[in-house]
């Protein structure tokens, strides 16, 4: 796949985590679908001008400049979301956990553009695949992460697995 919604080199690329590889895939797809639906509605706008004999008018190329600008606007709020989740996600070079507490060491996908509910599903699927209660929740309430990324719901998944360990 090529990616050109953000400028990336092959060494660069090849650096990424597996999730940011997979958060530059969606945007690269989003992107490219994106382009593709303005292809199509410029194609269907043009057979409709020429079904009404104005084929020669401006209204093709005000149309075109319309949905360039449009995607364009579009892609650039993928881009820069992008490079913000991209960065959230990014491991530490320096062995000390900088800002992001420890990001790179937990075993879930940590994407801040999900929803609160879709972060909770992928935290509790992680730790109820533990199969020893004490362990699960001593690692849990270790989790510095899962407080960050949970906020609220961190509270919410405690009772849920403190639940399965009676």
């Amino acid at each position: 796949m090529k990616f050109d919604i953000i400028p990336i080199t092959q060494t660069e690329l090849d650096l990424l985590t597996v999730v940011q590889t997979k958060m530059l895939r969606t945007a690269q797809l989003k992107k490219n679908e994106l382009y593709m639906k303005a292809e199509k509605e410029l194609e269907n706008f043009r057979e409709m001008l020429m079904s009404a004999g104005t084929v020669n008018s401006t209204l093709y190329e005000a149309k075109k400049s319309e949905l360039d600008a449009d995607c364009a606007y579009r892609t650039a709020i993928l881009a820069d979301n992008l490079i913000y989740n991209m960065k959230l996600n990014e491991p530490s070079t320096d062995g000390d956990l900088g800002g992001e507490e420890g990001d790179e060491q937990v075993g879930y996908i940590v994407d801040y553009s999900l929803s609160y509910n879709d972060r909770y599903i992928i935290v509790r699927d992680y730790y109820l695949a533990i199969r020893d209660p004490d362990e699960r929740m001593a690692l849990y309430m270790a989790d510095d992460t899962a407080k960050k990324y949970l906020s609220s719901y961190y509270s919410t998944l405690f009772d849920v697995l403190y639940s399965y360990s009676r």
